[in-house]
């Protein structure tokens, strides 16, 4: 029987690690002559106290939602894809693709090709290394990391040799045509008589990044197919006892991991209205950090992705207002991912513990 109930494991033990990594940065903004209690405030301030900044906050939160799923699905089969980045970068590629090739008159038509275009680029550069492990036994960790350094090489090719307009000295691509703009957030709710912000750039995208992480949950905990990826991760001998292929489940898991890090291009090359390098913006590995967070679970993942967009907006906001430098947001980061990941023991135990002397101390029969 588990010593600590299920509601303790999926928010007490993020909670603290986030707590404990938010202490450590106050210690690090001290030692650099800075108030820690004046920079929170500052980044709560830019993100929730005015709309863009909230807006911002919601944009990032959209890609580390979609890269958060992709991780998620393939740690249920026990698979660990870090090659969301390049996934996504291919699924960019997929998204420009579509938006450039066909003169769409209106966004309504052009998003569901383009969606489609982004999920079958980011399945199809995660369908190698699939292979390569069902088939050969190379590791999934090493040939991602390989896949993402291939497809940033190929991303400057195309965009220098192939897609830039000619007599451009940008290397982006040519701007998609206006039947391919995504509404904004401010204009849903404009429409509504809801004033926002028309500089924040989140669009209809988040609301999509929210259906996907429904989606994913139905498919996880309410079919058969999500009932086999997790008994493969649980045990793969008995997974294999009981019928289910691994070759099978190990494709299926990367194909639909790869598929929703390319879906993160509608938000990041679609919305921009064109290609450019490093759209990415290293979301694919924020999105481990967003999946570790959120114990693999579409709500957490949601949760842990907003953590993620507050961190980077907020970020944004001590830097332009502060002498403290951005990077520490990247401190902040790599501390939460140190405490839910290798050092998840760290807050565990103590919990445990706690629990346990609870339940011994409790009366019998209440």
């Amino acid at each position: 029987m588990d010593v600590m109930p299920k509601w303790a494991d999926a928010f007490l033990i993020p909670l603290f690690s986030i707590l404990l990594a938010f202490v450590i940065s106050a210690l690090v903004i001290l030692a650099i002559g800075e108030d820690p209690i004046a920079a929170l405030k500052l980044m709560i301030e830019g993100t929730f106290g005015r709309s863009e900044g909230f807006g911002y906050m919601l944009f990032f939160a959209t890609n580390y939602m979609f890269t958060g799923l992709a991780v998620a699905v393939a740690f249920h089969a026990r698979l660990f894809n870090i090659g969301g980045e390049g996934q996504a970068t291919l699924g960019g590629l997929g998204v420009a693709l579509v938006c450039l090739s066909v003169p769409w008159p209106h966004w309504t038509l052009a998003l569901p090709f383009a969606l489609l275009g982004g999920a079958l680029f980011g399945a199809a550069w995660a369908i190698i290394p699939a292979y390569l492990q069902a088939k050969r036994g190379s590791h999934i960790v090493i040939t991602t990391i390989m896949f993402n350094f291939i497809s940033s090489a190929l991303m400057v090719y195309l965009l220098v040799e192939v897609l830039k307009p000619e007599g451009s000295m940008d290397p982006t691509s040519a701007r998609f045509v206006d039947g391919t703009n995504l509404p904004r957030l401010s204009d849903i709710l404009g429409f509504f008589g809801i004033p926002f912000s028309s500089a924040a750039p989140v669009n209809i995208s988040f609301f999509i990044a929210l259906l996907a992480c429904y989606l994913i949950w139905l498919l996880i905990w309410r079919t058969r197919l999500g009932y086999e990826i997790r008994a493969y991760g649980q045990s793969e001998s008995a997974a294999s006892y009981a019928g289910i292929s691994p070759t099978r489940i190990i494709m299926i898991a990367m194909i639909i991991s790869g598929a929703l890090a390319g879906c993160m291009a509608i938000n990041s090359v679609m919305a921009a209205e064109r290609l450019v390098l490093n759209s990415v913006e290293g979301a694919g590995f924020i999105g481990i950090a967003v999946a570790l967070m959120g114990r693999s679970h579409p709500f957490g993942i949601v949760l842990a992705a907003l953590l993620f967009g507050f961190l980077v907006q907020g970020g944004a906001e001590i830097d332009f207002w502060t002498s403290i430098p951005r990077e520490l947001v990247v401190v902040i980061q790599a501390l939460v991912i140190l405490f839910t990941g290798a050092l998840d023991n760290m807050v565990r135990m103590p919990l445990e513990r706690l629990f346990l002397m609870f339940r011994r101390k409790k009366p019998e029969g209440s």
